[in-house]
């Protein structure tokens, strides 16, 4: 089974932190944001998180999603993959000849996490491991999950459950335009 490279794991826990099916979100407010980046070991302690820098994480968050919802066939929102764009943008990242990239020095805490968050994505684009993350298909469940599969087909999070209840529903629809 192939193993997700760390920057898969840390993408894939940010972008969970909404769940669809439970309808709840993990970093709904600054606080619980804070809560989360200690948690991963992205800040030592928890910061204090402005309604501005929790809302460029949420729309990050939020982009990416859109960006693995397109790994399975959805059509991504313009305006949310721009929206995280932005974001992206205004967090440089710095490039040395002696090692992999880094956040920019002088950046404030609470801002270093989406410096970090951009290069795991940055390093999955550029080894083409991004599009083995994928978001599920089906739309009740949406979670985000590392395809395990050979040929990179896979489109549900899980076959028993999110592939069964799609797969049920077109059949139950076929059975309703036959009869």
């Amino acid at each position: 089974m192939l193993e997700p490279p760390a920057s898969a794991v840390l993408v894939e826990a940010f972008v969970n932190t909404v769940d669809v099916e439970e309808a709840s979100d993990e970093i709904a407010a600054p606080a619980a944001l804070s809560a989360w980046l200690v948690g991963r070991g992205l800040l030592d302690e928890p910061a204090e998180i402005t309604a501005d820098v929790h809302a460029d994480y949420l729309a990050l968050r939020a982009g990416l999603r859109e960006e693995l919802g397109s790994h399975v066939g959805d059509t991504p929102d313009p305006e949310l993959l721009t929206a995280a764009d932005r974001v992206l943008a205004a967090h440089p990242v710095l490039v040395t000849a002696r090692g992999p990239l880094t956040t920019v020095p002088g950046l404030p805490p609470e801002r270093r996490p989406l410096t970090v968050l951009a290069i795991a994505w940055n390093e999955l684009t550029t080894t083409g491991d991004a599009t083995r993350l994928k978001r599920c298909a089906e739309h009740t469940c949406a979670w985000a999950f590392w395809d395990v599969s050979k040929n990179r087909s896979r489109r549900w999070c899980s076959m028993r459950v999110c592939g069964n209840r799609n797969k049920s529903r077109t059949y139950a629809s076929r059975k309703r335009q036959t009869a």
